[in-house]
Order: structure tokens, then C-alpha cells, then sequence
């Protein structure tokens, strides 16, 4: 064998080893990369499904209506436009899970604290504007308001929900 057929046999035996050196380390890579994503798939998916499954039952519980309606008289008071005088009269009902501790199942509006209910109620209503009550989303955010104060003025009641059964804005 001349030396330049030697040397090319050497050449292409370093070759073939190196190819297969590199094809096992490229495999263990790859095979590293598929189980990184199987892992990171199956975690993926699981988060999902459990994300899913509290939406779903939030929207059960959101869908279902409070077991008790509170009526209360109609209110009528000034709301606070410096530039004007205009009146709210609103009629609410509360929509609550449970009656407060102690409560005859008989009568249930004796152990009902319509005082606290009523100053709650119109502490937040005294504060709103004519133009804002005017608009859906006014009307949406003093639901809110109402709601956040209830629950913490008076959390026994369980308060799930507020329901305007009269809303008028005198301008």
C-alpha cells in the first residue's frame, strides 16, 4: 500500500469513530431533551386539567343562587355631585347562603341586623355620583362596593349577592 492509500484508510478509520463517538453523545442528548419534554408536557397538561377543573366548579357555585333573599325597604338619598342636587332611590335585595347563627327558621327576619345592613348600605350610597350610576358598569361597580362592605361590616350573613329590584337617579 502506497502511503497516501495508508493514509487515507487512517483517515477514514478516525472518521468512523469520531462519527460514532458523536452519534452516541448526540443520541444521549436527544434522548435527554425528549424526556425533558415528556416531562415538561405531562406537567403541562396536569396544570391544565386542574386549572379547568376549578373553573369549572367556580362557575357551578356562581351559578347556583343564594338559598336566602333579604328584602329591604327602598332607599332614597343625596348623592355627593358638588355641582348639583340629585336623589338615588334603590330597592335592594341581598342574596345570602346561610341564615346568621341563632336564626328561628320560622322567622328569620328577627335575626336579621337590618340596622347594620341599612347604615352599610348607605354609607356606600351617599358617596356615588349621578353620572356614574347612570352608566351599566356604575351600576356594576356599586354592586361590588356594596358587597365588599357587607361582607365586612356584617360577615355573618354570608352575603353571596346583591339584586336592584327599583334603581332610579333623579338629575
Amino acid at each position: 500500500m502506497s502511503d497516501a492509500a495508508h493514509k487515507l484508510t487512517s483517515t477514514s478509520g478516525a472518521s468512523a469513530a469520531s462519527t460514532r463517538q458523536m452519534s452516541s453523545s448526540s443520541r444521549a442528548v436527544g434522548m435527554l431533551l425528549f424526556a425533558g419534554a415528556v416531562v415538561g408536557g405531562s406537567y403541562w397538561y396536569v396544570q391544565q386539567h386542574d386549572r379547568a377543573i376549578e373553573n369549572e366548579r367556580a362557575a357551578t357555585e356562581a351559578s347556583v343562587a343564594p338559598k336566602y333573599t333579604v328584602h329591604l325597604e327602598g332607599f332614597t338619598v343625596n348623592l355627593s355631585d358638588p355641582e348639583e342636587t340629585h336623589f338615588l332611590r334603590v330597592t335592594i335585595d341581598l342574596g345570602i347562603d346561610r341564615l346568621p347563627p341563632g336564626t328561628d327558621k320560622e322567622k328569620p327576619g328577627q335575626a336579621i341586623p337590618v340596622a347594620r345592613i341599612r347604615d352599610s348600605i348607605l354609607s356606600v350610597l351617599t358617596v356615588c355620583k349621578a353620572n356614574e350610576l347612570l352608566t351599566p358598569e356604575g351600576k356594576e361597580q356599586l354592586k361590588k362596593n356594596l358587597l365588599e362592605t357587607l361582607r365586612k361590616n356584617v360577615p355573618e350573613l354570608a352575603l353571596r349577592e346583591i339584586y336592584f329590584t327599583e334603581f332610579l337617579v333623579q338629575r
